[in-house]
């Protein structure tokens, strides 16, 4: 026997590290200390003029999008959001991403299919501006079904200490922005699934938005990558804090940057909701408290600010555009405010949010 015939191919790894390696080298910052290949990557901070710098890290995954991407067959986007839950959670707390890692296992590793996934990490960290300088693959036969993979990134970005965002400036009278999402991003999966291809029966390829856009076009559209323009945002404005909104909706990640004896008032009808949402609530029957704490409901990103600023603020996100391989236009509006909390509030779906 070897280890091939125990469903292990050490040749294919080597095919796909072959095939990955210009697109991981592309995204290379000038800190990057070039080892490809090495146990560890290395990554110099000797150039950062911080007073007290400080590393902000965080960590996580796609979730059970990756359903969508296997029965679609289509794995260039996924990674874009492996890297956009990663970076766009280190900038809440005004970190600027430096580098990124992933972990990719699957029974089978095929080296094309890793190119596609790669090929979204790499245009993901150029997105970023942050730079991908290391990973694994692991092929482990029998763990996972048919050519089922799984995803992790790991992002490590840098701070000021003094210039953390934490939330503990807000206070009653300053506004609450909303950053729209492109869709889905990557949470509640595991409903929407349920909701579209059982509930509604459709098929993966059958249209599901207006003019055409099927099933898999609207589940798949990638995560919007936050970081660059909070980082341009950050050097012009003074933000107060700042919530990615991912699992738990709008209510739980805003409620976890608002101090203790305030409260956020979140107004529902301040931003019309894109139709996937409307799909998810009417062909799920599902109730506003459940929807809001499931998806995002249009807004990906949002910033608290003292209410002097919020008009110049808004005006600068709409005007702003990244170039991470295609320009993505970004929108904002003002959507709640914050206010004295005065306990036994009706509505409100955490001690700290409501939504009216």
């Amino acid at each position: 026997m070897d280890y091939k015939t125990a469903g292990v191919d050490i040749e294919s790894g080597k095919k796909a590290v072959g095939m990955i390696s210009s697109m991981v080298k592309s995204t290379f910052r000038k800190e990057v200390i070039d080892n490809f290949g090495s146990f560890g990557s290395l990554f110099s901070i000797s150039n950062f003029n911080f007073r007290e710098p400080v590393l902000v890290s965080g960590a996580d995954g796609v979730g059970t999008k990756l359903k969508v991407a296997f029965e679609a067959d289509k794995h260039n986007t996924i990674g874009i959001d492996l890297v956009a839950m990663c970076v766009n959670d280190i900038v809440c707390l005004g970190a600027e991403p430096l580098f990124f890692l992933d972990y990719i296992s699957a029974s089978v590793l095929k080296p094309e299919v890793i190119k596609e996934i790669v090929s979204g990490i790499a245009a993901g960290c150029k997105m970023a501006g942050c730079s991908l300088i290391g990973g694994e693959m692991a092929e482990m036969p029998s763990f996972y079904k048919g050519s089922e993979y799984d995803l992790a990134g790991f992002a490590v970005g840098i701070a000021d200490k003094k210039d953390i965002i934490n939330g503990r400036r807000i206070e009653g009278g300053d506004l609450v922005i909303g950053i729209f999402s492109s869709g889905l991003h990557s949470n509640g999966y595991s409903l929407a699934r349920k909701i579209v291809l059982e509930s509604m029966g459709l098929k993966i390829h059958d249209a599901l938005l207006p003019g055409g856009i099927s099933v898999a076009e609207a589940l798949l559209k990638p995560t919007l990558i936050y970081s660059t323009l909070i980082l341009n945002v950050l050097k012009r404005f003074k933000i107060k804090g700042i919530a990615h909104i991912t699992g738990g909706g709008i209510p739980e990640n805003l409620a976890r940057i608002i101090p203790g004896n305030f409260i956020a008032e979140i107004d529902k009808s301040s931003w019309k909701m894109p139709e996937i949402f409307n799909i998810m609530k009417e062909n799920g029957k599902l109730e506003d408290v459940e929807l809001y704490r499931v998806f995002n409901c249009g807004i990906g990103m949002i910033l608290v600010v003292n209410s002097g600023a919020s008009d110049g603020l808004i005006s600068f996100i709409n005007g702003f555009k990244v170039d991470g391989g295609e320009k993505e236009k970004f929108r904002a509006t003002t959507i709640g405010r914050i206010a004295e909390y005065a306990g036994n509030i009706k509505n409100a779906i955490t001690k700290s949010v409501i939504m009216v």
